[in-house]
């Protein structure tokens, strides 16, 4: 039988780190998204999407965060979602599944796979009955065509091309259609 589980942005983070100047690291997240978790009874045969506002990052900084919406890097005016279909699942074991699907930033489409594990479930005081799911990666920008950079004076690059990801997501449980009426 398939649930399906609508993401509530509202309770959930779609966040990032990345190396700044070699040493520290800059976090951020994406504000705006959507998606769904389709879970079977078999959980290799669950699915999800998710789509993003790129122009919804978000690192605190003004300044940085409209530099990361030009063509230096997400170019929102022309890309303005990226966007995650997954293409299979994995029980990995111990409670954790590894996500394998197609990550599209820039209309440039990558096979990844994000590390999961599903963080409990119950009802809320509402009467809607949630899910709690985390999951990491790590991925190389420059797959992605993002590829603006500086070389320090003291050696490496402003920007790492490593960026991972971590997303907490809490999803509602969408009620059940009758599919005869």
């Amino acid at each position: 039988m398939t649930t399906t589980w609508n993401i509530d942005a509202t309770h959930s983070t779609i966040g990032f780190s990345i190396r700044h100047m070699v040493f520290s690291k800059v976090r951020g997240r994406f504000l705006k998204y959507t998606g769904a978790i389709k879970l079977e009874d078999d959980v290799t045969k669950s699915r999800v999407e998710v789509s993003i506002e790129a122009a919804s990052i978000d690192t605190g900084t003004a300044q940085r965060d409209t530099h990361l919406r030009s063509a230096d890097f997400f170019d929102v005016e022309k890309f303005p979602e990226l966007r995650f279909r997954s293409t299979r699942v994995e029980d990995t074991g111990g409670g954790r599944l590894r996500v394998i699907g197609d990550l599209t930033i820039r209309d440039v489409t990558r096979e990844v796979a994000l590390d999961a594990e599903p963080a409990g479930r119950g009802m809320d005081p509402w009467g809607n009955e949630r899910s709690g799911f985390a999951a990491t990666i790590s991925i190389d920008r420059k797959d992605f065509g993002l590829h603006w950079n500086q070389l320090l004076e003291a050696g490496g690059v402003l920007v790492s091309d490593r960026v991972d990801i971590e997303l907490d997501i809490q999803a509602v449980k969408m009620a059940a259609r009758n599919e005869a009426a």
